[in-house]
């Protein structure tokens, strides 16, 4: 079968490939394809009705719709093709895809580069293991999301939801407006797993009760879901016996969690963090698979989608010096390590010769710190949380302070003063 060639292919579609792929072409990469399973281009952003987009991106607070507007008019403007309806099912080591639509049938491409930007999915009631029967009226938060904000379809009348990811706890929200009853929002940790601002108004703002330390233990119900019990947790979360409560609903809704979509990457030998989920890259997003990129919610899973956006691009331009032969000369490289409450960090490789932002999130909410890169020191923080994530800026001047034949580096997030 005869391949097809193109300077830069971008496997997914959502915000993360549209921002790879029009940086890409104005990097200057002539033919540039993004290929998406789904029938548009834009990815979940069509669902999430809500605000909240855009706010350091465009300096606008959008909704989802409008964000990807923005980025969909600028994908036509910029002659980027699009392959939508098309399914890459197989990706290799010397960076040969191959797609199929019902167009083409099967399609094979022969890629200058690659940049991988297939986004994450929900962790399903099976990976949470809660004990009961098979009932419908068990569903992800993302699956509730699309039902009510695309299909018109309310999933329920008197709903549970397990876990307070962003979702989740936006959903909370959306049902209460659409005239369901939220009966308990129910997270396993002792803080919420998202952002504050949707904690307050989402939950707080529509008095839905939220429980801490507690978690699922049964679903009750033969055809429908008719109740749930849930107990509190110990240090260890296993839930505590003699604390159950039964709560009568109709619906659970599941917000546990995402998963980068890294399949594809597995096929072509792409080493992942087993932290993340996602590949190992270097500060240019290239995985361990030279020519290969990675950005925005399939190398780790963000809580803005401005970060999304500008990560991606810079794995977008990269490709696009990869395709013309333009790809700087590795000065060595330099490993990050997380070190005190740093549960992980991307990237986790760097030259040292030009500027990086290190993306990471703390292993535990902390107040009064300060993190340590290295021997340096940046400016202190007021409160650390799991739910977001932090971005340091490292200038090239700050990282030529490192000592001459520095291999490793570990990040520490340390109380204010300490050593």
């Amino acid at each position: 079968m005869k391949l097809q060639d193109v300077d830069v292919a971008v496997i997914g579609a959502g915000p993360a490939g549209m921002a790879a792929a029009i940086k890409a072409k104005e990097a200057g990469a002539e033919n540039v394809v993004i290929m998406e399973r789904a029938e548009e281009l834009g990815g979940l952003l069509h669902q999430c009705v809500h605000n909240g987009f855009g706010l350091l991106y465009f300096n606008q607070d959008l909704t989802g719709p409008e964000y990807g507007h923005r980025f969909i008019e600028k994908v036509m403007d910029t002659g980027v093709k699009p392959l939508l309806e098309t399914m890459v099912v197989r990706l290799t080591e010397d960076r040969q895809i191959g797609a199929v639509n019902i167009r083409e049938g099967y399609i094979t491409f022969k890629p200058k580069s690659i940049v991988l930007a297939m986004g994450c999915r929900e962790r399903s009631r099976g990976a949470l293991n809660i004990p009961g029967t098979r009932p419908a009226g068990v569903l992800t938060a993302g699956t509730a999301q699309r039902y009510v904000n695309v299909e018109g379809f309310v999933p329920g009348k008197k709903i549970v939801i397990l876990g307070s990811g962003d979702i989740g706890m936006i959903m909370a929200r959306r049902l209460t407006l659409e005239g369901a009853h939220v009966e308990a929002v129910v997270e396993i940790l002792p803080y919420i797993g998202g952002l504050i601002r949707n904690e307050v108004q989402c939950l707080h703002d529509f008095e839905i009760p939220l429980f801490l330390e507690h978690t699922v233990t049964r679903i009750h119900g033969e055809e429908r879901v008719r109740a749930v019990t849930i107990a509190k947790v110990d240090g260890r979360r296993n839930p505590i016996a003699g604390t159950e409560r039964t709560i009568a609903c109709d619906t659970l809704l599941l917000s546990v969690g995402l998963i980068p979509e890294n399949e594809l990457s597995v096929m072509a030998g792409i080493r992942l963090d087993p932290v993340t989920g996602g590949a190992l890259v270097d500060e240019m997003r290239q995985t361990t698979v030279s020519g290969v990129f990675a950005g925005g919610n399939v190398l780790h899973v963000h809580d803005l989608v401005d970060n999304v956006s500008w990560e991606s691009e810079l794995a977008g331009e990269s490709a696009a010096k990869f395709a013309l032969e333009e790809k700087p000369q590795k000065q060595g490289e330099i490993s990050i390590k997380a070190g005190t409450n740093i549960r992980y960090i991307v990237p986790q490789t760097i030259s040292g010769q030009r500027d990086v932002t290190l993306y990471m999130r703390v292993t535990e909410p902390e107040e009064m710190v300060r993190i340590k890169v290295g021997d340096i020191m940046t400016k202190g923080i007021r409160a650390v949380k799991p739910s977001e994530m932090l971005k340091i800026e490292l200038p090239a001047e700050t990282l030529k302070k490192l000592k001459d034949g520095t291999k490793e580096i570990i990040v520490d997030c340390e109380k204010r003063g300490g050593k």
